[in-house]
């Protein structure tokens, strides 16, 4: 256990609740000493504010867990934290058009670097710190008495800069045949938990998927951007949509998202799956005059190819004015960003300053955050880091 001093004008921010701790905060940090360390915030004259652990991420270096000075960092805490947790998500458990969602969001559910995904009756724990890590053995023990489960998956997301650490991800339970097949608004998808870093599908677009296959993609041609497995693909083609085109750079793409289109019946064959880097996608489409009645694209925060780096802090906007040049006149456009280092109103700025920039006027239709099972902190909105917009060109 190490004491480490909250410097004055970060006090009453960690004192109201704020989970994260940085290095900014610490009056000495010296004092930090190893990963899993629990950590005991005092201010600068030594009265307790918080208890925590030590775990370096690409956010901070360690999450706050409890300001209960009696309340210790251990198996019952953690027990507490995931009854709860259980509790607030028990209405998604009797679904049955959806069979897939986050049980478990981190510091929304009061433990920082540790989410736990539910896909029917499996489950997978995501460790974003070897601190959290560290702690595994008593969070799975907390876990197992109280839910039942077919089989748990864990990935580890704590190499360096927050990539994935290879390896079978089988924790315990009995082991399942691959794919797993969820079901979501009544849409089937391909779920594969031993298959690297990510599994088949975002579970933080439901809501937007949702809305593109039932007031959007009727009578439309599709252009789904970074399109991954073509999960919004799917849902436009089942709403109506008159054509998909999904690009995205992964060779694997092709055959992940043929799969998502074949379970659920649709002709991928009626459908354009194409490998290629979406910037020179763009200059493709200008120049031949091709354009889409709706522009779906959900960049990941930061993308390198051969000829292209894109950070959405620094290129959304100009990401956004080649979108316009693709999309039919009263078209639109689905913008959509997890970066968490910027808020929904700087987004909606970048989005302004696109349409402004190519002289075209726009309408915004809808935004989104996090769906209801991505339980957010109140004294932590930086969780939230998920921004859609639905914008339609005037």
């Amino acid at each position: 256990m190490s004491t480490i001093k909250i410097k004055n004008k970060f006090k009453n921010k960690v004192a109201n609740g704020f989970p994260l701790l940085t290095k900014e905060m610490l009056v000495n940090q010296d004092q930090l000493k190893q990963e899993g360390d629990i950590l005991v915030a005092v201010d600068e004259r030594n009265q307790f504010i918080a208890k925590g652990f030590q775990g370096n991420q690409n956010k901070g270096i360690g999450w706050l867990l409890t300001w209960d000075s009696s309340e210790e960092v251990d198996q019952r805490l953690f027990s507490n934290r995931l009854r709860a947790a259980l509790g607030r998500r028990k209405s998604w458990f009797t679904k049955t058009n959806t069979t897939a969602f986050r049980v478990f969001n981190g510091e929304g559910d009061g433990i920082g670097g540790l989410t736990i995904d539910y896909f029917d009756g499996h489950y997978l724990f995501t460790w974003y710190s070897e601190g959290i890590y560290l702690f595994r053995d008593e969070i799975l023990a907390a876990f197992e008495e109280l839910s039942s489960y077919k089989s748990i998956y864990e990935k580890k997301r704590f190499d360096t800069k927050g990539k994935y650490l290879a390896d079978d991800d089988f924790v315990r339970g009995e082991r399942p045949s691959f794919p797993l097949i969820i079901k979501e608004n009544g849409v089937n998808f391909s779920i594969y938990l031993n298959d690297g870093a990510m599994v088949g599908v975002f579970l933080d677009q439901r809501d937007v998927r949702r809305a593109i296959r039932d007031r959007f993609a009727d009578g439309k041609s599709v252009l789904n951007l970074f399109s991954y497995t073509g999960a919004f693909s799917v849902f436009a083609s089942l709403g109506g949509a008159v054509k998909t085109t999904s690009v995205d750079l992964a060779n694997r793409s092709v055959a992940k998202t043929i799969e998502q289109f074949s379970m659920n019946g649709i002709d991928y064959e009626a459908q354009d799956i194409l490998v290629r880097d979406v910037f020179r996608y763009f200059d493709y489409a200008v120049k031949n005059n091709v354009k889409f009645d709706l522009v779906v694209m959900d960049p990941p925060s930061f993308a390198r190819s051969k000829k292209h780096t894109f950070s959405a802090a620094k290129d959304y906007k100009n990401l956004m004015k080649q979108a316009i040049d693709v999309t039919e006149d009263k078209g639109m456009i689905v913008a959509s960003t997890n970066a968490a280092s910027f808020n929904m109103k700087k987004f909606q700025r970048f989005i302004d300053e696109a349409f402004k920039e190519k002289g075209i006027r726009y309408e915004i239709l809808e935004t989104y955050s996090l769906p209801e099972d991505f339980m957010i902190s109140s004294s932590f909105p930086e969780g939230d880091y998920l921004k859609v917009v639905f914008v339609k060109k005037k």
